[in-house]
């Protein structure tokens, strides 16, 4: 699979002031292959060390200090010599070893012609914690699952190279709109997992599909329990398994009421603080005020939460895929596609998404881009602009005002519309 990630891979490699690099992610989302991909394709040679397989490794982290000891202990384990610019050094599940992250920071100071890069299960919630990991040290880069551009990469090139030439502009014919839009339900099904993606792209077969996606559910409510620290298992649990609920609702917004009758923030706040930290669950504040710089003006207390991945959402969710195929209405499109939209653009843009709310309207999301703040609406279907959207446009004036549906790219007054399957390409649709 061709994975986005690995252009900032290599522009990690030629960086004069680079770093160890840490790879944070979910379980699952293609870190290892991702890692070991670009020591085959990009240097002359790689070397792997996992802690979770070896134990003994730990042995050597725990007891030397000095990097250039540390690495000439691995090539004797590893049977090969590890030199310097050329050979890339892989840390895997380096969660099990701290003393191995924290070695990290020895490499940046004494030992930087040497190219680290290391990635773990759960490792964010790990990166959260104050003195787990040498600040300032290290490079991080968050792994998402397949965005839809390396999905239809991955099932359908020809169609990709169609999707890569659309430009600003540009005219979609009538039978590729209708292609790519087959494609983009498809992804809705299957999701971005590299387990789901390759299944697919080998068997075509949807069982399969919803098979894995359970089993990957059950393997992340595993987690809850082993990796949880000093965060109540129970309430993660209970916060995930309501986001489906939480996201069914009419305005969307988290309330803790609808993890437990009498919910309250204190018992569930350090839960999602942990589901997000571990890149299970993406965060989206409400602003008081759709103004640049967004963050500034973030209400802490109103947010939505959506999961990292559409297409276990929509397993979650119970969503019958012939309701996606035969495009059918159902209670749970609106959800399921802004989602999609939140996962697409989520890497997209320096500043993350926000949605703006009041009393009388709710914008789905705002995005910054520079100093220009872009009203952004979500349908699911053809249908145009609910009321609240032009009001804000005529009320705020923006440069941009961008609605995702399933209509055809083109402009409507000030709005542009920008078919589902685009979404990756908005900034270069702008």
């Amino acid at each position: 699979m061709n994975r986005n990630a690995i252009h900032t891979l290599l522009q990690w490699k030629v960086r004069k002031d680079r770093k160890p690099l840490v790879l944070r992610g979910a379980r699952q989302v293609g870190k290892t292959w991702l890692m070991k991909e670009f020591g085959k394709s990009h240097y002359s040679n790689s070397v792997y060390f996992n802690f979770d397989e070896d134990d003994a490794l730990t042995s050597i982290f725990e007891t030397n200090k000095n990097p250039h000891r540390i690495v000439e202990l691995l090539s004797i384990v590893a049977g090969e010599r590890i030199e310097p610019h050329t050979t890339l050094l892989i840390f895997d599940e380096i969660q099990e070893c701290p003393a191995a992250l924290n070695a990290l920071k020895y490499f940046k100071e004494k030992a930087n012609d040497y190219h680290v890069i290391a990635a773990g299960s759960l490792l964010g919630t790990l990166l959260a914690a104050p003195k787990s990991y040498p600040v300032g040290m290290v490079n991080l880069l968050d792994i998402q699952p397949l965005t839809f551009d390396e999905f239809l990469a991955a099932i359908n090139p020809t169609l990709y190279s169609y999707y890569e030439s659309i430009q600003k502009d540009q005219h979609i014919e009538d039978i590729f709109h209708q292609r790519l839009l087959d494609a983009y339900n498809n992804y809705l099904i299957i999701g971005g997992m590299p387990e789901c993606v390759a299944s697919w792209e080998r068997y075509k077969d949807p069982a399969r599909i919803s098979e894995i996606q359970r089993e990957l559910i059950t393997i992340y409510e595993n987690d809850f329990s082993k990796h949880n620290g000093n965060v109540n298992s129970g309430r993660i649990l209970l916060v995930f398994r309501s986001i489906v609920a939480q996201l069914a609702k009419s305005n969307e917004k988290f309330m803790y009421g609808a993890v437990r009758s009498g919910g309250r923030a204190r018992e569930f706040e350090e839960a999602i603080e942990w589901l997000v930290s571990a890149g299970m669950l993406n965060r989206v504040y409400n602003v008081s005020k759709a103004e640049h710089p967004l963050a500034a003006f973030d209400k802490l207390d109103q947010f939505k939460l959506f999961v990292f991945d559409t297409g276990l959402l929509k397993y979650m969710a119970g969503i019958d895929n012939s309701a996606i195929l035969l495009k059918s209405d159902y209670q749970f499109k609106g959800p399921l596609t802004e989602n999609y939209i939140l996962q697409q653009l989520r890497t997209r843009f320096a500043c993350e998404p926000r949605y703006y709310s009041t009393k009388n309207s709710e914008i789905d999301f705002v995005l910054q881009a520079g100093s220009d703040i872009i009203p952004v609406e979500v349908k699911a279907g053809e249908r145009k602009s609910a009321p609240s959207f032009k009001r804000y446009i005529a009320d705020h004036n923006p440069k941009y005002a961008l609605r995702f549906s399933k209509r055809s790219y083109q402009k409507d007054g000030t709005i542009t519309n920008i078919p589902l399957y685009l979404a990756r390409k908005t900034i270069e649709l702008l």
